[in-house]
């Protein structure tokens, strides 16, 4: 048997974090002492391994939840029903990833459109682009020497 501190230790994780599992119905402790203390299985910390795995490849407590269901009745449950967690798990993440590319070229634009230079930013082209309700970058810095739609990392010289 382990005490709530015990098993925290061995598994890295904060003895809050075995209380919030517990209240969210993940962990419950398997015993508690005569003075109150929580006490856990081999068995329970093996279901703490499971929901740190489970956690570290990105599933929500909520999918750890209906994954440790299943695991509790998995010879009447399907295959399907597991891989239909992980499924949905992987198109959230795409969709994600398509969010956080986007992003990411949003702001390369803008950070290729400006000069980055020392001078005032009141024709700072991010700013600029920011303020405005067009989706298009544009520099009306007249010391910028370039193409109105080409811009460098130091946006001073046409490439």
């Amino acid at each position: 048997m382990y005490r709530i501190g015990e098993l925290a230790k061995l598994y890295q994780v904060k003895t809050d974090t075995l209380r919030f599992y517990d209240k969210q119905g993940l962990l419950s402790p398997s015993e508690r002492s005569e003075s109150g203390y929580r006490l856990y299985t081999q068995h329970d910390a093996l279901c703490l391994q499971f929901i740190l795995r489970a956690k570290a490849i990105g599933l929500s407590l909520m999918d750890i939840a209906e994954l440790l269901s299943i695991e509790l009745d998995k010879s009447n449950r399907a295959c399907s029903e597991v891989k239909d967690v992980v499924d949905i798990k992987l198109v959230e993440l795409e969709k994600k990833i398509e969010e956080l590319n986007y992003f990411k070229d949003s702001l390369q634009r803008l950070s290729d459109a400006c000069c980055g230079g020392q001078e005032s930013a009141e024709n700072c082209s991010i700013l600029e682009a920011l303020e405005s309700n067009s989706s298009a970058i544009t520099c009306n810095n007249s010391h910028h020497h370039h193409a109105q739609d080409h811009y460098t990392k130091t946006c001073n010289s046409k490439e």
